[in-house]
């Protein structure tokens, strides 16, 4: 009998959940675009034509990703899938790329880069944590 109740419950929890709620990659999806780029000096955020670097990021709903860096006019192109986890304070963004990349910013590897995710319309680069620069994110759409 207990078994049959908690079958019951489960499948009651389970059917109350809207169809229409978004998954996260759903609300991920579009076009992100660095628009703030900082050191760990003072006074050192630049932004727009000022950064070093133009970069975006396009996330699609089924998980996978292509970054694009423009670097004086130097394109250089990456793709990989995504996920989102969670850890005790924040939301990370985990973009895993197919190959290894100059492009991945990260502190540990050439094929894995961490976002943290401030809303789900900005996120921030972790690479900052190994004196990497502060790298900022917009969605554009």
């Amino acid at each position: 009998m207990k078994k049959i109740v908690l079958f019951l419950i489960v499948g009651i929890l389970y059917a109350c959940n809207s169809d229409d709620a978004s998954t996260p990659n759903e609300e991920l999806a579009g076009s992100w675009k660095l628009v703030e780029m900082s050191t760990s000096l003072p006074n050192t955020t630049t932004t727009g034509a000022e950064m070093e670097w133009q970069e975006n990021y396009i996330l699609n709903s089924d998980g996978s990703f292509t970054k694009t860096r423009d670097a004086n006019g130097a394109i250089a192109e990456a793709s990989g899938t995504y996920t989102l986890n969670d850890s005790l304070s924040n939301t990370i963004l985990e973009l895993n790329y197919s190959m290894q990349s100059d492009i991945v910013g990260s502190c540990f590897s050439n094929s894995r880069e961490k976002m943290i995710l401030q809303s789900i319309s900005v996120f921030s680069s972790t690479w900052n944590y190994c004196d990497g620069p502060g790298l900022k994110y917009e969605k554009v759409n």
